[in-house]
């Protein structure tokens, strides 16, 4: 009996030891497949697997202290209020037209609670239309001190056409009331739109692309691509100007200064 046993004894703790070892095996394989983000990545894609309701009730960490003073204001992060919406903020790198960081603490698209609905509706008309289509947002609100180095910038080359001057009360991102944006497809890659974002040219203009056409200097599938974006962001209530194919306006110059805060 004795021997018996000893036996049992034996084969028990062998079988939990191999038990032992099994899971450690699984739990190192698990920690080999997590998967991370390139850091490279400069294209914020907001977490969508939160509760939507719950992501409004709790704003994104990270804010600075010049965007935390424009959420008093009341304006909005749109990764918040609808986290389908990339962002790429271009003033926040050097990637621009002056060639260097202008943002030094914006890197959030914020923005009027009413631009930030509209945005939204756009983007469902957008998924409507093309489902693997996403909106991607360039520019959102810019403070007044920004707008003063853009304008600085233009005024030597002539090209004051494409920044409003800010002694004259500035334009409608300086109110959190325009939007830059984009389409990007599946993989995140913008539509070609025929220009490049920010530049300053005639390529870029809305009022004359049938000529644009005509002498080769955009595609009708450049062109199509325009219309896409024109479509849903007229259908959400924005309008449009014509130096810029990206740049969209919640409501015109003379309502935004006698209704609105601007952001200095």
């Amino acid at each position: 009996m004795k021997a018996l046993f000893l036996t049992i004894v034996i084969l028990t703790l062998s079988s939990c030891s191999c038990h032992s070892t099994n899971t450690n095996d699984v739990t190192s394989t698990s920690t080999d497949t997590t998967t991370t983000l390139s850091p490279e990545s400069d294209v914020h894609i907001p977490d969508t697997t939160a509760n939507n309701a719950e992501k409004e009730k709790t704003p994104a960490k990270g804010y600075s202290d010049t965007e935390r003073r424009m959420i008093d204001m009341g304006l909005v992060d749109i990764a918040v209020t609808d986290p389908s919406i990339p962002y790429k903020i271009i003033y926040a790198t050097a990637d621009n037209f002056v060639g260097e960081v202008l943002y030094e603490d914006i890197n959030h698209a914020l923005m009027l609670p009413e631009c930030a609905a509209k945005l939204s509706d756009a983007q469902r008309r957008l998924k409507a239309l093309h489902p693997d289509y996403s909106l991607l947002v360039y520019d959102a609100a810019r403070p007044m001190s920004v707008q003063r180095k853009m304008w600085n910038v233009v005024v030597p080359l002539g090209k004051t056409d494409y920044v409003s001057n800010p002694s004259k009360g500035g334009g409608l991102h300086n109110y959190g009331a325009a939007v830059d944006v984009t389409i990007i497809d599946s993989l995140g890659v913008p539509l070609d739109m025929g220009s490049a974002y920010d530049y300053f040219g005639a390529a870029a203009r809305t009022d004359n692309e049938a000529k644009l056409l005509d002498d080769g200097i955009i595609t009708s599938a450049q062109l199509e691509n325009r219309l896409l974006l024109r479509r849903v962001m007229k259908e959400a209530g924005f309008r449009t100007i014509t130096s810029e194919w990206w740049h969209f306006n919640l409501v015109t110059r003379p309502v935004a200064r006698q209704t609105l805060k601007l952001i200095d």
